[in-house]
C-alpha cells in the first residue's frame, strides 16, 4: 500500500547512497496526492467527499469543528513529518531541522492530534471503528510525546525510533484510503464493514512496517559496532 512504500523510503534514506532529494521528492509526491484528497473540503465545504457519509454529524459543533481543523492542519504534519528523515538536513541545517520537528510536534500535539480524538469517538462503523480511531490518535500523540522527550535526553536513536512511530501513523490517512479502494474494487462487502476493517487497517499495518525498520536498522546498527572492535 502507499504508505508501506513511504516507509520503505524512510528506510531507505538512511542506507543509501541515493541524495535524499530524490527519496523526499518521491514522499512529497505521495503528500501531494493527499492534498488533492483534502483540497475538496477548503474553503469550507460541508457536501463533499468524506463528509457525504457524516451528514448526522454536520451540525454538530464540536464534530463539524474537529474535521476541518483536522483537514486545514494535516497537511502541515505530513510535510514537516517527511523533512524530519533526512539526514543532509539534519547534517547541514541542523537548526532547519530542529524547527520542522518543532512545527510538526506542535501541530500534532495540539491541533490534529486532538482533532483527531475528537472525530475517533464519531467514527462510522460503530465500536470497533471508534475503538481504532481513538487507539490510533492515542498512539499517535504518545510516540510523538516520547520522541520530543527522547531528543531533550539526547537519546538520538530512541528520538529517530519514536518518530519512525509517529509518521507511521501519520502515514494512516493515505493507507486507510488505500486499503479502502483496493477492497471496495476487489470483493463485494458491505460499505460499513469495508470501515469496520480499514479502522484498522490503515494504521496496524504501518505500526508494524514501522517496528520492522527499528528492528533492521538496530540489528544493522549492531553488528556494525561489532564489526568495528
Amino acid at each position: 500500500m502507499v504508505s508501506v512504500v513511504q516507509l520503505k523510503i524512510l528506510q531507505n534514506i538512511r542506507h543509501t547512497n541515493i541524495p535524499d532529494a530524490i527519496w523526499l521528492g518521491m514522499l512529497a509526491f505521495f503528500t501531494f496526492l493527499m492534498a488533492k484528497i483534502t483540497v475538496v473540503y477548503m474553503p469550507y465545504h460541508t457536501d463533499v467527499g468524506f463528509l457525504r457519509i457524516k451528514q448526522q454529524y454536520i451540525d454538530i459543533d464540536l464534530w463539524r469543528t474537529a474535521f476541518f481543523i483536522h483537514v486545514y492542519a494535516s497537511m502541515w504534519v505530513l510535510f514537516a513529518g517527511f523533512t524530519q528523515f533526512s539526514r543532509t538536513l539534519m547534517r547541514t541545517r541542523p537548526k532547519l531541522h530542529r524547527t520542522l520537528g518543532y512545527i510538526y510536534s506542535i501541530d500534532l500535539l495540539l491541533i490534529t492530534g486532538p482533532a483527531g480524538l475528537i472525530m475517533g469517538f464519531y467514527a462510522n462503523g460503530g465500536t470497533a471503528s471508534r475503538i481504532a480511531f481513538v487507539l490510533l490518535a492515542v498512539l499517535w500523540m504518545f510516540f510523538t510525546v516520547m520522541a520530543i522527550i527522547k531528543a531533550k535526553q539526547k537519546d538520538f536513536i530512541r528520538h529517530r525510533q519514536y518518530m519512525i512511530r509517529s509518521y507511521a501513523l501519520t502515514l494512516s490517512a493515505l493507507t486507510l484510503r488505500a486499503w479502502k479502494y483496493g477492497i471496495t474494487n476487489t470483493v463485494h462487502v458491505p460499505p460499513m464493514d469495508v470501515y469496520r476493517v480499514v479502522a484498522w487497517l490503515g494504521w496496524v499495518g504501518n505500526l508494524v512496517v514501522a517496528e520492522y525498520i527499528i528492528y533492521k536498522t538496530r540489528k544493522k546498527r549492531i553488528f556494525t559496532t561489532r564489526d568495528t572492535k
